[in-house]
């Protein structure tokens, strides 16, 4: 048995994961070398940053579980190894905290006009300018996953009026005003002060949000997306945000990402763009081993995995019964 890894491991965890799998040789592949390696691995834990062949890994018929070290799939999930017998497990809510503490930040700095007083420092103008309030503000969290589920969490103590959407709405936590089906998504848009997009990305989400979805906003609305540019129309949030269809926007991600120079969000005061850093975290890896080498122990045992993709198509766990998900198996653990 072969497992091959590409996401940044130090020693400390190559040792790790060897402890976890003496049944298995491990290598360290890199982003240099996992296009090649991937034909040789049983099991593959990573996040290919670089072009590989899935169709041609499939078709050689050794590759058994690609553990990714992201919670977006959208970096493995091609047609072909959705299609095949290939167990998938994803990284969905290891970064949890991390995200939805970048959500708040980027969403406090806009509500109490941060760029614009960091543009005023610059200046040295010490002149009181107006400012909004997250307390008491409805928000709406489009998609509740692993993000979408530590997002509330973390915005209760705010007081805010929390309504959420997702394909599986299950396991309402008493901090959620509603959770709804995606069939009330433009009720959600048209009820909340600020939006947060916490989606997958699969067939069904890109471009999802689009002129259509701006215009149900109200105009005082802010849109955060914390999720991955391709599932907003460009266009159409500039359009949305030049025409005031919308008050605002803070992105961790863009399409395309980068953003280019010439793209009109750069220079918009109502604007705030981060370059997808809303998941750094110094025990990002640590955090990361800690999953695979739980997935390790329950494989050679024969238990249910954890953050197993069920139906490979949406690309993220379903939140049903006899799936673990690692969310909640930390939360277990801690208590």
């Amino acid at each position: 048995m072969r497992i091959v890894l590409c996401y940044p491991v130090e020693a400390k965890h190559r040792q790790r994961i060897a402890a976890a799998a003496p049944w298995a040789e491990v290598v360290d592949a890199g982003q240099q070398r996992i296009a090649e390696e991937l034909f040789e691995a049983d099991i593959y834990c990573g996040h290919a940053k670089v072009p590989v062949d899935w169709d041609a890994v499939v078709l050689g018929g050794r590759l058994q579980w690609i553990q990714s070290s992201a919670a977006g799939m959208d970096h493995c999930l091609t047609p072909s190894v959705v299609a095949s017998e290939i167990t998938v497990t994803s990284a969905s809510g290891v970064l949890a905290d991390q995200v939805a503490e970048h959500t708040i930040a980027l969403v406090t700095g806009w509500l109490r006009s941060l760029p614009v007083f960091f543009r005023a420092q610059q200046s040295k103008e010490f002149v009181r300018r107006p400012t909004r309030d997250l307390h008491h503000s409805t928000v709406g969290i489009v998609g509740f996953g692993g993000v979408g589920r530590r997002l509330a969490q973390v915005l209760s103590p705010f007081k805010t009026r929390i309504l959420a959407v997702d394909l599986f709405p299950l396991d309402k936590p008493d901090h959620v005003e509603a959770l709804w089906p995606p069939d009330r998504l433009d009720e959600l848009l048209a009820e909340c002060d600020i939006v947060v997009l916490s989606l997958p990305l699969n067939d069904d989400t890109r471009g999802s949000v689009a002129a259509e979805q701006f215009a149900r906003m109200k105009p005082t609305a802010l849109f955060a997306n914390m999720a991955r540019g391709q599932l907003v129309a460009t266009a159409d949030l500039v359009e949305a945000l030049q025409a005031k269809r919308i008050a605002g926007a803070v992105m961790d991600v863009t399409d395309p990402e980068p953003l280019p120079p010439e793209s009109e969000l750069w220079g918009m005061p109502n604007v705030i763009i981060t370059p997808h850093v809303g998941g750094q975290c110094a025990t990002r890896i640590d955090d990361m081993t800690d999953l695979f080498c739980e997935n390790l122990r329950r494989w050679k045992a024969g238990e249910p995995l954890v953050n197993l993709l069920t139906e490979k198509r949406l690309g993220f766990p379903i939140r049903v019964a006899g799936n673990p998900l690692w969310t909640d198996v930390v939360g277990a653990k801690r208590c």
